[in-house]
């Protein structure tokens, strides 16, 4: 099959990989749509440490084609949305209810037994995220899939396995903007947008887009910002004009930039919320003055994966797409084949598009 693979940093190669069958508890799909996320970028750029070669993906949606032993909750045919975080329902997080941060993923992309279905010639690859779905065929674990109603098209499908649950996930499940809040999302790429929405869908009266590129913003008011700042202005004197000096009950970061996470800290309220989505370099630290963080009793959280429990909130994200609630198409703005994948990470790093998506045959 073909595959994009990250062979080594900063050198991303379309190859044939071969992929061995299912084995028990595994899955092996056919993929139909995959997006093309910046943490894609990131593992292929170092800023996420990942061991390469590496078979890239981690947001897709296709069909069941094989089930490995003791799988029950897919069959064959079965349409499917995988996630990126394993849901094992026996570790400590999973057994707290924080499925979210399960613990049965292994960074190095090999499955739970320890070993890879991947190879390239005669090298192992790993599968990012234990997917990989940046490729014709996936195998994963069961623990990774969710079964989607057969209606509802992959591309839109695709979006919930990522972005789409990040952002509306860190609004609603994270950071639990109330009714009538204030909101402010700095970084309006794809998860950025699904965070607008996000803080559209639960009645958040003024929703303020910073970002640098003028076709974000404009997607950004299209999605549901009430409030556009480009950030080439000084943002957080910005969002406090709009809010009549105080600053934003709610305040979320998307880029994974130390100075975009002081500046999101320093545009919310006193006794107001700050979430970090975004993913920054493990050498790279945001600074906070040691007296204001207890004098301006601000909240700040980390958000993974939206505090998604991905069972239950796929479907319900679906379910508020069919009913016109929630805009996935409008997310897509441009499609490539697996073959063109490089340039759709050219696209991504130049801020082209919302969201680029991968279709496949």
């Amino acid at each position: 099959m073909k595959a994009l693979v990250a062979l080594e940093l900063d050198r991303l190669s379309i190859e044939d990989v071969s992929l061995e069958q299912p084995r028990a508890g595994e899955v092996l799909v056919r993929m139909k749509a995959a997006g093309v996320c910046h943490s894609d970028l990131s593992v292929a750029n170092g800023t996420v440490p990942m061991p390469l070669p590496m078979v890239l993906g981690h947001e897709g949606a296709g069909v069941v084609t094989e089930v490995g032993p003791g799988v029950t909750n897919v069959a064959a045919g079965d349409h499917v949305v995988l996630s990126f975080v394993p849901t094992c329902g026996v570790c400590h997080f999973c057994a707290r209810k924080e499925p979210h941060l399960c613990i049965h993923c292994d960074p190095g992309g090999r499955m739970w037994d320890g070993t890879s279905r991947l190879r390239l010639r005669d090298q192992e690859l790993g599968a990012m995220s234990q997917l990989g779905c940046l490729a014709e065929y996936a195998v994963v674990p069961a623990a990774n899939v969710v079964a989607i109603d057969r209606t509802i098209p992959f591309p839109a499908a695709a979006l919930v396995g990522c972005a789409v649950m990040t952002g509306v996930g860190a609004v609603a499940n994270t950071a639990r903007v109330e009714p009538g809040s204030t909101v402010a999302v700095f970084g309006c790429g794809g998860v950025g947008l699904a965070a607008i929405q996000g803080a559209r869908l639960v009645g958040a009266r003024q929703i303020i887009a910073v970002d640098l590129a003028g076709n974000k913003l404009e997607y950004a008011q299209r999605f549901g910002a009430t409030d556009c700042i480009e950030s080439r202005e000084d943002p957080v004197a910005a969002v406090k004009a709009l809010t009549g000096g105080l600053g934003v009950d709610h305040s979320f970061e998307m880029t994974g930039r130390p100075a975009v996470m002081e500046q999101a800290y320093a545009a919310a309220r006193r006794g107001g919320s700050v979430c970090i989505v975004g993913v920054g370099r493990y050498t790279e630290s945001m600074q906070l003055n040691a007296l204001m963080i207890a004098g301006e009793a601000k909240r700040i959280t980390g958000c993974f994966y939206g505090n998604a429990n991905f069972r239950v909130d796929m479907p319900n994200l679906l379910a508020l797409y069919r009913a016109g609630r929630l805009d996935l198409d409008g997310l897509i703005t441009r499609t490539y084949r697996i073959g063109d994948a490089p340039k759709a990470f050219e696209d991504l790093e130049a801020g082209r598009n919302a969201r680029g998506l991968i279709l496949f045959d």
